[in-house]
């Protein structure tokens, strides 16, 4: 089967990789403004300042000592501030993804360009003229705009004064927040999603450490995340009043685990991953209640919730109507002891022999997609979205300027085949949006050296080049593959 002409391709970008310009025309700085940057092997940092006037630094997850309020270190480079400056190169970059044929382009809004401290009653009128230009350009080439509501980029007054997500007052700010872009943006945004991968708050506390974490860190986690179920629900109830045309959708982080052996306690562990993981958010979302196993996953570490019938009541009401989610690799679950382990951005766990790894840690595994799709397919029975998909490369700037990717253009065959296999098997998957389109900060490390895009953006990890754009062989690969619908791979 081929892909339907309907067909949503594109590429994916968010609001503090790409954007920069963080404290223009009355933006708040978001947690990510006082990120530091970091390397495959030495990881980001959140500074701060604390009571007594002395510079700290936290690893991420880490609560900001008592008295201490964060803070840009004049000895700190940050590389969210500028990222690739899409907010003055945002013409120049739609213009470049219409060439290649977009029909979509996945994007998010800052939460603290729009509400600099996040608990204002009224939006910041620039920042609705920045997105609303965006939006237009984004119309006049045709190109429908995929919007992401919130992609890790809290503002910092509310992370600083609210504690952030674990305050059920940010289920108001949030409905505020997404209400102001539902009505601000109406009939310039169809297509939505609540929250970035909103599974991140769970998966990654027993990320290379599992069993390390009081029970208190599980608690925590699971709070914040029912707060956003209820949020992210509200707002799809919102969405769909305000534009009955809306199509509002959740977004999970789709790591495919495997187990390591066919020892029957590897299998049981790995479906408990994916129950976790994976099926916990998604039922919610997609089903609007909690799922069966719950209560198991709340026992293990004696989580006890602030959950109210009102709750609930939203949470069954607030229905997503497709299913999207980021898929980049899989990775292997196991009882037993590994000696080959793998080690890097948000990746660990044992080496699976049969794959290949980046220099990143990340596996290439394309017929890992085709299972989640076909899995979440069974599972949801709603269109779903691949929103993220991509390979984070060294990419080499030849003497004439050209860059020959061609281990970035095979990593996207692998996958659209895997795709389309999908879609052979009757999965119901409607569109792909590669991620970081045109080069973006990484979110993992904060590199810019770890390049994605189709699209060259000359600056360094330390913020030197001109920030011109650049044509890498992957931009016209891509061309062919969009003009042909997915036909022409070669």
């Amino acid at each position: 089967m081929s892909f339907p002409k309907t067909f949503l391709w594109g590429g994916a970008t968010a609001a503090n990789q790409w954007e920069g310009g963080w404290n223009l025309d009355g933006r708040g700085p978001a947690l990510t403004d006082v990120t530091t940057g970091g390397t495959v092997t030495e990881s980001r940092m959140i500074t701060y300042i604390d009571k007594d006037g002395k510079h700290g630094k936290l690893s991420r997850g880490e609560r900001l000592p008592e008295g201490a309020h964060y803070a840009c270190l004049d000895e700190c480079y940050y590389p969210n501030h500028d990222a690739t400056d899409g907010y003055h190169h945002y013409k120049e970059d739609i213009a470049l993804f219409a060439e290649m044929g977009f029909k979509v382009y996945r994007m998010s809004i800052s939460w603290s360009r729009l509400f600099p401290n996040g608990d204002e009653i009224e939006p910041n009128r620039k920042g609705i003229e920045f997105y609303r230009n965006i939006f237009s350009e984004l119309k006049s080439h045709g190109i429908e705009p995929l919007v992401t509501i919130w992609h890790f980029d809290t503002p910092l007054y509310l992370e600083e004064h609210y504690g952030g997500w674990s305050n059920r007052k940010l289920i108001d700010f949030y409905v505020r927040f997404a209400t102001a872009c539902f009505n601000e943006f109406k009939g310039l945004v169809h297509y939505w999603l609540t929250f970035n991968e909103i599974n991140n708050t769970i998966m990654f506390l027993d990320l290379g450490q599992e069993g390390s974490l009081p029970d208190s860190a599980y608690t925590d986690a699971y709070q914040q995340l029912h707060y956003q179920f209820v949020a992210s629900a509200k707002a799809v109830q919102i969405g769909h009043a305000v534009d009955p045309d809306n199509m509002i959708g959740c977004m999970i982080c789709g790591i495919c685990t495997y187990p390591a052996t066919c020892d029957p306690k590897d299998v049981l562990k790995n479906r408990h991953q994916w129950e976790k993981n994976l099926f916990y958010c998604g039922d919610v979302q997609c089903k609007g209640a909690y799922p069966s196993f719950t209560q198991r996953l709340w026992d293990e570490h004696n989580v006890k919730l602030d959950i109210t019938d009102e709750d609930l009541l939203d949470i069954s009401r607030g229905t997503v109507d497709m299913y999207t989610f980021s898929y980049y690799n899989s990775q292997i679950v196991t009882t037993h002891e590994v000696k080959d382990k793998v080690s890097g951005n948000f990746s660990a766990g044992a080496r699976n022999e049969y794959l290949t790894y980046s220099d990143w840690g990340w596996s290439f595994d394309p017929m890992g997609l085709d299972y989640f799709l076909e899995v979440m397919n069974d599972r949801y029975h709603k269109p779903l979205m691949v929103v993220e998909n991509g390979l984070g490369a060294y990419d080499t700037v030849e003497n004439d300027g050209s860059i020959h990717d061609t281990y970035r253009i095979d990593y996207f065959r692998g996958h659209i085949e895997a795709m389309r296999k999908a879609l052979d098997n009757g999965v119901n998957v409607i569109g792909y949006t590669t991620w970081g389109c045109v080069d973006v900060v990484s979110a993992g490390t904060g590199e810019l050296r770890k390049r994605y895009g189709f699209i060259y953006v000359d600056v360094d990890d330390d913020g030197n080049g001109t920030y011109t754009r650049s044509r890498k062989d992957s931009f016209f690969w891509y061309k062919k593959c969009i003009a042909s619908c997915g036909t022409d791979l070669k």
